[in-house]
């Protein structure tokens, strides 16, 4: 190996062969790991979601002191799953009918042309057809995952969307 000369600058080849093989081992213990802590995140984003739509369902029932949800089912689950938050759990009741309170939040009784239903996203708490007193129980209208819900608000989730 010849001394280098005042001035001259780079590498041996064999410190560059020790760096690329120093990466390929780094390469081959960090990709497996990388795609394994992906679909992880998948999977917890899935479960925080499904947890999240069935507080949000307990905290709308309780709101509106329903022990079950009212009518539409069929042997207890709601007809069809979905991911729009704006129809579930129950879009066709009138929120007045089947409340086990007489009156709204403000003191006022409930009427047919309340608008209609017990939902998680732009719930008309105070039935008084007004977009101004409406509750969102879930911070979006639309999930990945879409959902059934039986008659005494538990939640199943049909598929996850992730």
């Amino acid at each position: 190996m010849r001394i280098p000369e005042r001035g001259e600058k780079g590498f041996t080849l064999i410190e560059l062969l020790i760096v690329v093989a120093i990466l390929g081992v780094l390469a081959a213990v960090v990709i497996p790991n990388v795609g394994r802590f992906i679909g992880r995140g998948e999977e917890e984003a899935a479960d925080t979601e499904f947890s999240n739509i069935q507080t949000a369902v307990i905290s709308m029932m309780t709101d509106n002191g329903l022990s079950e949800l009212p009518a539409g089912y069929v042997d207890g689950t709601v007809i069809a799953a979905t991911d729009n938050m704006s129809l579930f759990p129950h879009s066709t009741a009138v929120c007045g009918t089947g409340n086990p309170k007489e009156f709204d939040p403000d003191g006022n009784p409930y009427t047919a042309s309340d608008k209609a239903g017990y939902v998680l996203y732009q719930h008309d708490i105070a039935a008084d057809n007004s977009t101004a007193t409406t509750v969102n129980y879930v911070a979006t209208g639309q999930t990945k995952g879409t959902y059934y819900v039986n008659a005494s608000g538990t939640v199943t989730q049909a598929t996850t969307g992730y």
